[in-house]
This record gives structure tokens, sequence and C-alpha cells, in this order.
């Protein structure tokens, strides 16, 4: 097999991929040259149409390499190299029924996540002490620290992250955050 080392050979693979017209004479050599500098990779293969289209930069600085919204959030958490263990957690959804819910079905709810107001996490942290637990809420990420367990959970849906509840049960050990669910029609659901 003929090795593509030598500069003759890759000047003969280039006039093969380039679409320029042949020429004889020694001017030739001159436009096989220039376009053996301004191929890339890009050139190789058949011949693609440039769009006439203007191309529009979504961030102010063009040196980013993407948008803040497209990184996930809770992200900056996330740490693989922790190596404190993750806690038990159990999520549950809860909403407000009345009698004319339950018995008579007069309201639109139903018994699925779709129709609770609030999601309960309760997260068993064994030897532990009120004062040791770290909590963060974000919109749809609980981060929870405690010197021996380590939860980043992302939540199934958006809440409200600044009217929360928690409460240390220490009889059980468990910690048990409440969260509102926002969703963006529930004031028509369930007005």
């Amino acid at each position: 097999m003929d090795s593509v080392s030598s500069a003759s050979s890759l000047q003969f693979l280039a006039k093969l991929l380039c679409d320029a017209p042949e020429d004889d004479d020694d001017d030739g050599e001159d436009v096989l040259r220039s376009s053996v500098n301004a191929m890339t990779p890009g050139t190789i293969g058949p011949v693609k149409k440039e769009s006439t289209g203007t191309f529009q930069v979504k961030s102010e600085n063009n040196k980013t390499i993407w948008n803040t919204e497209e990184v996930p959030e809770g992200s900056e958490y996330h740490d693989t190299w922790d190596p404190r263990e993750q806690p038990e957690y159990e999520i549950l959804f809860k909403q407000c029924v009345g009698t004319e819910d339950v018995f008579f079905g007069m309201s639109r709810k139903d018994h699925s996540t779709a129709c609770c107001e609030d999601i309960v996490i309760k997260i068993k942290l064994p030897e532990t002490k009120n004062s040791d637990i770290t909590l963060d809420i974000q919109d749809k990420v609980l981060d929870l620290r405690t010197p021996k367990k380590k939860l980043l959970l992302h939540l199934p849906y958006c809440v409200d992250s600044k009217n929360g509840k928690a409460r240390f049960l220490s009889e059980e050990e468990t910690l048990e955050v409440t969260l509102r669910v926002l969703r963006e029609f529930d004031f028509i659901n369930f007005g």
C-alpha cells in the first residue's frame, strides 16, 4: 500500500478533491498550491450551497460557550468526588381536600400528583443534630448537607423556594420539608 506522506501524493490528492479547473501549464501549480492552503475538512465532499441568511448571536458576550438557560439548575452543587453517602428519602404529594371533594366530587381534583398543592420530602438523618443540617432550596433543586450525608435532589415540579417549611423530628431522626408547588395554570385549575 502506498503512503500518502510525500508532498507530490498530497498534491495529487488535493487536486482530486478540489473543483478547480485543470491547467497543464505552470499556472495550474499555483492554483493547486493555493487550493491546498485553503483546504479544510469542511471542503472535502460534495459542494454545499451557502445560505444567504444572517447569523444571529443569542448571547451578548460572543466568548461564552453556552447560555445560562442551557445549564441545568443545581449542576453547581453536584460533586462526584464527595465521599458522603446519600440518605434515604421519600417524596410525598399533599393536597387540601374538603367534604365537597371527597363525597360529592364537586371540584376538578383527583388523586393524581397534578392536583397536589404541596410536596413533602422526608429525609432520614440518623445520628444528626438539628444544628448540623445545611439546607438550600432552589426552584427545582433541594440541596442538603450534613457532616455524614449529602443529598442533591432534582424536584419533579417547580416549587416556591422562598416560602417552604422544614422541621426536624428528633425522635424519628427525620427532616421533613414541605414545599408549595408552582405550576403555570394552577390559578385556573384550583381557583
